[in-house]
């Protein structure tokens, strides 16, 4: 009986054993992963873009169906003055934007990455949405440069806060 006893309690001890080593791996792995979503701008659907002047908090957009809805039908109470959209892409590459179905005008910021600095390639500023349902009567805005994201602000942000081609973005 007492060598019964001791088995059973060996074996709850080395379930419990395995439970709690289990438990707290994941729960390490998990700090790490909290700590690298906070650090990559892919991994979180909210975030921050600050120029020199200016923080934006934006949405982010980094699947293929967020990117291809964008800012579609939001209105302009639903869009803040501080309020924007990042699109962001797997590749460096040009991105050409329009503004179909986009019911408030915007700036196109591009952004590209050289090694580790984020600087702006190319703007259109003070886009106007496009209103006619034929879909190639909409203009395409194409940047000047390859770009890896893709910010879409309130139209007369980028002029306002002298957001200009070739500044650095100081956070993302």
């Amino acid at each position: 009986m007492k060598f019964r006893f001791k088995k059973i309690f060996f074996l709850i001890f080395f379930i419990f054993l395995i439970f709690f080593v289990s438990w707290n791996f994941n729960k390490l792995n998990n700090k790490n992963l909290i700590g690298q979503s906070l650090n990559s701008l892919e991994s979180l659907n909210y975030e921050k873009v600050c120029f020199k002047e200016k923080c934006f908090d934006v949405e982010i957009a980094d699947s293929p169906e967020e990117r291809e809805q964008g800012l579609m039908l939001r209105e302009a109470k639903d869009f803040g003055e501080n309020q924007g959209m990042l699109f962001i892409f797997k590749n460096i590459g040009v991105y050409p934007f329009w503004m179909k179905n986009t019911l408030i005008p915007l700036d196109i910021i591009w952004i590209s990455k050289d090694k580790e600095i984020l600087k702006v390639v190319s703007i259109a500023n003070n886009v106007k949405p496009c209103k006619d349902n034929i879909l190639t009567s909409c203009e395409v805005y194409t940047p000047d440069e390859k770009a890896l994201y893709v910010l879409e602000v309130n139209a007369g942000s980028a002029e306002k806060y002298g957001i200009k081609v070739g500044e650095e973005v100081e956070r993302m």
